[in-house]
């Protein structure tokens, strides 16, 4: 698996997703602000890794602190919470991720732990949210590769991979689950413009593996399908909301409409901490909007005229009814999701409560 993320002693380290794959870069961030900014420029991207850098992020920060007292400890969490959740919007996992480790280090300060001892509880729970989360693409991968066709010629957008991930991937995770079970496994790489996150980095990781990987432009999908060589999309997830509406890389949506126009299976692959029952629908998703220089240049070349006016939102929303079915690490749900997605978390409340009576 490639080494997107991990921490050695005070310091985390993070391939440098803006070189590839030109370059393999890493970066070095020793405190939470560099950790933040590493989120918000794009050194580390896709939901799931961006809640385990945040982990980290956390939990170096804390290590470093001075403080003596938990009421300042507790302060300086704080800030550093609201450090990561500014970062970006779009992504639950991030939230996730932050409420997580505020809520481990509630317990400890109420179990009447020590400084130090808030320290190492932190960094536990950061190595497990990182540890979860390349089990739960493994599961993905399990339970996606059984609904991929034997001949499997597959379209993805974006990137959903190792990279996007702590490692394996979602998407990327389903379509590796398939191969490694025997099927026979071609993909096409949507390019993903503007930031071309499927042209450099999902197309780097499936070559990487060996698997016959073709990249296409974004507006070149309509006519591949038409000519009939896609049967199945399979795409990653930055939220989804109660009903299953789903927010993902810009783009998306319009290949939620060419597939159903085709009668192709349209899935989407995700943790359970993508899901956020607390957004009703995709209306209610917030959507982060980038610079304009993404779209006006390609490196450092200028593609568009200046002062030409830009919109650039980083994702948009496809709406529940043309998801075919949502992967997770707990099984694939379907409509109606509203139901099915609920009963995700009732049974995995139902787990913890067995787990914790034994």
């Amino acid at each position: 698996m490639l080494p997107t993320i991990d921490r050695e002693g005070d310091v985390v380290v993070m391939i440098d997703q803006r070189k590839l794959p030109a370059q393999e870069v890493y970066v070095r961030c020793k405190t939470a602000p560099e950790v933040a900014r590493a989120i918000k420029t794009m050194v580390i991207r896709g939901a799931p890794a961006i809640g385990v850098a945040a982990a980290w992020g956390i939990a170096i920060g804390m290590r470093r602190s001075t403080a003596t007292g938990t009421q300042k400890f507790a302060a300086e969490l704080q800030k550093i919470c609201d450090l990561m959740a500014a970062t970006r919007p779009t992504a639950v996992n991030l939230f996730w991720a932050i409420e997580r480790m505020r809520r481990v280090f509630g317990a400890a300060v109420q179990a009447g732990q020590s400084v130090d001892q808030v320290k190492d509880v932190l960094d536990r729970e950061a190595q497990m949210i990182h540890d979860e989360d390349v089990a739960s693409c493994r599961a993905m991968g399990a339970f996606g590769a059984g609904v991929v066709p034997a001949d499997a010629r597959i379209l993805t957008h974006c990137n959903a991979g190792a990279l996007a991930t702590a490692g394996y991937g979602t998407a990327l995770g389903v379509i590796r689950g398939a191969a490694e079970a025997g099927k026979s496994v071609a993909v096409f790489a949507d390019e993903t413009r503007p930031f071309m996150q499927g042209a450099r980095l999902t197309a780097w990781e499936l070559m990487r593996d060996g698997i016959d990987t073709t990249i296409i432009t974004d507006n070149m999908s309509a006519a591949l399908m038409g000519q009939g060589k896609v049967n199945f999309v399979v795409v990653g997830a930055d939220r989804i909301a109660a009903n299953g509406d789903t927010a993902n890389k810009i783009g998306t949506y319009g290949v939620a409409v060419l597939a159903r126009e085709h009668n192709i299976p349209f899935y989407v692959a995700a943790p359970l901490s993508t899901i956020d029952l607390r957004t009703v629908d995709g209306a209610h998703i917030p959507i982060e909007e980038r610079s304009a220089r993404e779209v006006t240049h390609v490196g450092s070349s200028q593609v568009a005229p200046a002062g030409a006016k830009i919109w650039n939102p980083a994702f948009d929303v496809t709406p529940h009814r043309f998801i075919t079915g949502i992967i997770t690490e707990k099984g694939i749900f379907k409509a109606p999701y509203t139901e099915s997605l609920k009963s995700a978390f009732e049974q995995g409340r139902i787990a913890e409560l067995q787990e914790s009576r034994k």
